[in-house]
């Protein structure tokens, strides 16, 4: 059985028997996570938002059971035109064997990749969490500093500290910037999501 064979399985065995499935991938390739968000979309869930775990920044992807009618009858469908799914067969959008989208599915697969991108890059640089890093961080330097006396290393790092973390968030905020053409581009609109981060909410997935 090959890795994508592996990774199938074990999403398939989770829409089976749970309501909430986090896709988790600790090098965060984004081509893997779109797939198998679209995958689990063809079996009536669909996507939530992202969130960094531990002190690796583990991406976590949340799928949540969509109650809309026609993700069940898509979910049905599915589940009758791919019987072996989870089990060696083929899976919908997807050369068998593979997590490689075939040409009608690999739109919808890089539309959900993107998003997943775009949530992952403000869930791991929060605006208001690096400005307030960016004069905290240096207010602990220069009392460390008093405490200890070595001047000269620790007020390095106030002067440096605060630079660095902008500069970090300028480059987030562009990258997002560009993700965000791409999604509007491809119809999906601006939203907030329930803790109030932006995100985009995507037109109605075509995955039959």
């Amino acid at each position: 059985m090959s890795i994508a064979d592996r990774h199938v399985t074990a999403l398939m065995r989770q829409l089976a028997s749970q309501d909430v499935v986090e896709l988790v991938h600790p090098l965060a390739e984004w081509e893997t996570l779109g797939a198998l968000a679209y995958i689990a979309e063809c079996y009536g869930f669909r996507y939530a938002d992202v969130r960094h775990v531990g002190k690796q920044k583990t991406l976590y992807v949340r799928m949540v059971r969509d109650a809309d009618p026609r993700a069940r009858q898509r979910a049905a469908a599915n589940a009758a035109a791919f019987p072996q799914a989870g089990a060696g067969g083929p899976v919908p959008g997807m050369y068998q064997g593979t997590l490689t989208p075939v040409p009608e599915a690999q739109p919808d697969v890089d539309l959900i990749a993107t998003l997943i991108r775009y949530d992952a890059l403000g869930a791991a640089a929060n605006r208001k969490q690096l400005i307030t890093m960016s004069w905290a961080f240096p207010l602990l330097f220069v009392l460390l500093a008093a405490v200890t006396g070595k001047f000269a290393v620790l007020l390095t790092l106030a002067a440096l500290t605060p630079a660095f973390l902008l500069i970090t968030l300028r480059v987030n905020e562009a990258r997002r910037a560009k993700l965000a053409e791409r999604l509007t581009a491809a119809g999906c609109t601006p939203a907030r999501d329930e803790q109030g981060r932006e995100t985009f909410v995507r037109p109605l997935p075509h995955t039959t």
